[in-house]
Formats: C-alpha cells, structure tokens, sequence
C-alpha cells in the first residue's frame, strides 16, 4: 500500500484527541475535542514537552525517542488528567500521537460535557457514553419510582389511621398510641367524650349537618389540644383524647372544661343552628399500677356515661370502686 495524506478536518474527524508534532517536537495540530479539554490554550509551535508529561515508557526525551519506540503504549498526562497514547511516524520526520481518556472517559465526559460528537465514530467510548446516558436515566427513573411508591405507602399508612369524616385518628392509631405510651411507661392522660343531643341533629336537619357538626367538634377539639396529643373520633359520636405527660387531675379537667364550654356554642349550617354539648369521662394512667389500654378505655367509658346520669354538659373522673366519683 503506497503513501498518502489526510486533511487536517478528516484528521480531526478520525482522531479528535490527536497532537501532531514536527521533526523538533513542536506542535504543529490538536484535535478538536483534545483542544476543548486542555487545561489551558495549546499554542501551535510550543514544545511538546512542556504540554504533556511522559510517565511510561521512561527515557523519550525527543521526538526521536518517541519514533524508536513507535507502536508501544503511552501513558502520559496534561495538567491533572491521565491519558493512554499511541505515538507514530510521519513522513518527514514529524510524529502523530493519538490520545484516549482510557476509564477517565466518564469523569470527562461529565466535566467537559462532552458529547458524541467529541469522538470519533469508531470509538467504543461513544458507546460507553450511550449506556452511561441510559443508566442514568433508568437511576433516575427507579429514584423517582422509589420516591413515588414510598409516598404512596406513607400515605397509605396515614389514610389507614385516619378518620375520613373528620381527619382525625381513628380506632386503629389510638390503639398504637396507647401501647406505645404504656410500652414507654410514659404517663398520660386520656378522656373520652360523647356528644349529647347530637341525634337531635341528625333527626331533625340531616345527616349531612351532623356530619357538619362532627367536623366543627374535630376542629374544636385540634384547637384544645397540643400537637403531641392525639385526638381519635373512635364512634359515630364518641371521641378519645389521649394526652401525654398531663398527671395531674387538675390539668385534666381544666382541658376538659374548655372543651365542653366550646361545644355548647352554637354551630350554623345552612342558616339553621345545631346544638349540641359534650360530656367527658377522664382516667389517668397514673391511678394503675400496671396501666392496660382496654382498662383504661372502658374505666373512661365508664366515668363518661356517669357524667351522662349527672345531667350531661360536664366531666367525671374515674374513680376505683371504693372511692366515690369526683365531679370535675
């Protein structure tokens, strides 16, 4: 096969990390994508030696040295960044060394973006760059799927002890609530309400204003509670209060008097008034000695319907059976 001769644009297109030296080692070409990733301008007719540093093969001092050792890979660096190299002799006695980025090629290509088009046609880094691309945005999508799934099971999770009416917990949460506190041996207190002439509305406006209604008393009740208490609607109009680190009959009652003040207030819907009242009863988990949520729930079951018999519109604390029942 005889000699011939490339243009300096099908050169680029063949070689784009290429430098191409005279016969005295200055640079004479530089591939386009070598120049856009050089750590500074590369002037035509600098030395090569003060661009690109030899690491291996030791001893290429000169251009002559690197025709001797002609075929045999280069390891070099420009800058910071390694690269791997083939050098070979030009007719009259200039050298062509073709450069790769070698497994830097992802780091480079994410620095410089660089795309495709940076490289030649040939090169399996473009390949290597498409599947990099790919498995980004499958990472990106299994994140987002992830993401989208763990929102789903978190909400999930919320709708499951929430209740729908009022977005307030329910049995399910209140349950968890009081075991986790007993577990902790956290001390608390818990009332139960019942709402008094609540039937009264639904008979004469509707099921849809008694709806209203549970809704106005859930909002009621967030108002008259901290955040760390939990509020539970556990019937169609029963509530549970479990409020933690409140031992104390005092701090107990004077919550609930604030709530049954609030519920005799009278609630609008459409034009027309509803009345209702609350009638609360209260344990703390102090009275035990071994505090047990079902005993717990019927002891304040059973302090509420006592407030019933006492005329409603009012609150009584459990009492054990040798002691009489306290009005709050």
């Amino acid at each position: 096969m005889g000699d011939f001769t490339l243009t300096t644009a099908a050169l680029a297109r063949l070689m784009p990390l290429s430098l191409v030296l005279d016969a005295q080692g200055m640079i004479v070409a530089v591939g386009p994508t070598l120049a856009k990733v050089l750590p500074g301008p590369v002037l035509i007719g600098a030395a090569f030696d003060t661009v690109l540093k030899l690491r291996s093969p030791s001893g290429v001092v000169g251009v002559g040295d690197l025709i001797a050792r002609a075929g045999e890979r280069l390891h070099l660096t420009i800058g910071t960044a390694a690269y791997r190299g083939l050098a070979l002799p030009l007719a009259g006695g200039g050298v062509l060394i073709n450069l790769s980025f070698g497994i830097g090629v992802i780091e480079a290509v994410r620095q410089h973006a660089l795309t495709d088009a940076d490289f030649a046609v040939t090169d399996l880094a473009v390949e290597l760059i498409f599947l990099v691309e790919v498995k980004t945005a499958v990472m990106e999508e299994l994140r987002s799927l992830n993401l989208r799934l763990q929102g789903a099971k978190v909400a999930a999770e919320e709708q499951a002890l929430t209740d729908t009416l009022t977005g307030l917990r329910n049995r399910r949460a209140l349950d968890s609530v009081l075991q986790a506190l007993i577990g902790q041996a956290e001390a608390f207190g818990l009332m139960h309400l019942d709402l008094d002439f609540f039937k009264q509305v639904n008979d004469t406006l509707g099921h849809a204003a008694g709806d209203h209604v549970l809704r106005e008393v859930a909002t009621i009740l967030r108002a008259e509670t901290r955040a760390s208490d939990t509020v539970a609607r556990v019937g169609g109009d029963e509530f549970a209060i479990v409020l933690p680190g409140q031992p104390e009959v005092a701090n107990l009652t004077q919550i609930a008097r604030r709530i049954i003040e609030k519920l005799t207030r009278p609630i609008e819907y459409e034009g027309k008034i509803c009345r209702i009242s609350g009638s609360i009863g209260l344990t703390l988990s102090t009275l035990y000695t071994q505090p047990d949520a079902e005993r717990m729930l019927s002891d304040a079951d059973s302090a509420l319907y006592a407030s019933k018999r006492a005329g409603r519109g009012q609150a009584q604390l459990f009492a054990s059976p040798e002691e009489d029942r306290r009005s709050a």
